[in-house]
């Protein structure tokens, strides 16, 4: 398949590439990786992944770097936490080498899909394994699909990394306080589906929700986590209903490296007036800066750029990671793995 893509406006959305790789899980066992060229799945009308949410999946992405290399970020950890959401609920985990080989057959296969070095795009992977057996009760599948299909994307955010607009969302959760917020499966995104929407309509990148027992802390963004600065520390919202990114977790270490303090905490609502700089960060988004928070209900702004720009610190770590991905700034913390 030839690609003629627009490199530099690419959307974040689903490009067909040439092909997928697939594992299947039966009879207590997971099979080989198979390549296909299908955008298809034939699956049974029970499967317990359509009418009991049994399915999680994961996402990363392979950069083209400067010296046109092809770099994945901290694949392992995505490993581990696939594992993590599959075992919370009750689906057998991906070993790492079952993942490693269909990672490495998917990149080759769809290589020319890699968007040129400093076009700000990049390879999108999805990995996911849902329940495939036929079930009518409320039980555990025996037999499973593990798949990693692979577009080429742009920005997440339209305004890329200059600073966007978020509202608090009040009135809906997306996950439940002892629920499955820790874990990456697809209920907690449809909870959030009708807010996300609600809240671009309205023209903000996402909605930022509080926490779902009180009120009175910062949870997450929608499609990421949340981050603060204030003065040398970095701070972020630890919660069991909070995803742990792995993009947050990095920025985290560059954070310590630059000889800040890391606050890894309750963040009340109440602090935002405090904060110098505030943000967004995750696979799909990276670092994605914060220029206002609207709370409609007590009518209030709480502003953070006025001048459109980024936080100096939010730059910094911003180029940092991202100097990382394209090989422009050694690897000194091991996260990269280059594809020969």
């Amino acid at each position: 398949m030839s690609t003629q893509l627009n490199w530099h406006n690419l959307p974040f959305a689903y490009q067909k590439t040439n092909g997928n790789v697939r594992c299947t899980y039966k009879d207590g066992k997971w099979g080989k990786v198979e390549y296909h060229e299908s955008e298809f799945i034939n699956m049974h009308m029970a499967a317990t992944c359509l009418h009991y949410g049994q399915e999680c999946f994961e996402g990363l992405k392979a950069y083209r770097g400067h010296d046109n290399k092809v770099r994945v970020f901290r694949w392992e950890e995505n490993v581990k936490r696939l594992g993590a959401s599959a075992e919370y609920i009750l689906m057998p985990a991906i070993p790492k080498e079952i993942f490693e080989e269909a990672l490495y057959t998917v990149i080759k296969k769809n290589i020319d899909f890699i968007p040129p070095y400093g076009t700000g795009a990049s390879l999108y992977i999805r990995p996911l394994i849902i329940g495939t057996e036929a079930k009518v009760g409320l039980n555990p599948a025996n037999e499973y699909l593990f798949l990693i299909f692979v577009t080429p994307v742009g920005p997440y955010f339209k305004t890329g990394f200059n600073p966007s607009n978020v509202v608090v969302e009040r009135g809906s959760d997306r996950a439940a306080p002892l629920g499955t917020g820790h874990i990456k499966v697809g209920g907690n995104y449809a909870a959030s589906v009708r807010v996300t929407v609600k809240a671009h309509d309205q023209g903000y990148s996402s909605a930022l929700y509080l926490d779902p027992k009180e009120k009175k802390y910062i949870d997450e963004c929608g499609p990421a986590n949340f981050f603060a600065i204030r003065g040398n520390s970095y701070i972020t919202p630890s919660s069991h209903s909070i995803l742990p990114s792995i993009t947050n977790m990095s920025i985290q270490t560059l954070a310590e490296d630059f000889g800040m303090e890391i606050e890894k905490r309750q963040v009340a609502f109440d602090e935002l007036e405090s904060f110098d700089e505030v943000g967004q960060c995750g696979t799909a988004a990276v670092i994605s800066p914060i220029g206002k928070i609207i709370d409609p209900e007590n009518d209030k702004i709480y502003t953070f750029s006025k001048d459109g720009k980024p936080g100096p610190i939010s730059q910094k770590l911003y180029e940092t990671i991202v100097g990382i991905q394209s090989g422009l700034i050694p690897d000194k913390f091991g996260w990269i793995t280059i594809i020969e």
